[in-house]
C-alpha cells in the first residue's frame, strides 16, 4: 500500500512541476486585463484550449499530490 502511494505521489509531482512549467506567464499587465479579460473569463471554449487543458491537469495532479501525501503521512 505505501510502495503504490510513493509512486503516485513521485507521478503526480512530475505531472504538476511539467504542467506548471508549461503554463504561459499571467503578466499581460493592467491593459491585458481590462481589455482582454472578459473574453479569456467568460469565453466559450475556455477548457478546450492549451491553457485550460494545463490548468485542469494542474488541479487534478495537485489534489491527488495532496490526498496520497495525507494518506501516506497516515500510513506512517
Amino acid at each position: 500500500m505505501k510502495i503504490l502511494f510513493t509512486i503516485l505521489i513521485l507521478v503526480s509531482s512530475l505531472v504538476l512541476i511539467a504542467s506548471i512549467l508549461l503554463q504561459s506567464g499571467k503578466s499581460a499587465g493592467l491593459s491585458g486585463t481590462i481589455a482582454g479579460g472578459a473574453e479569456s473569463i467568460w469565453g466559450k471554449n475556455k477548457g478546450r484550449t492549451y491553457e485550460g487543458i494545463l490548468s485542469k491537469i494542474t488541479s487534478i495532479s495537485a489534489v491527488i499530490f495532496i490526498i496520497s501525501a495525507l494518506v501516506l503521512a497516515a500510513l506512517q
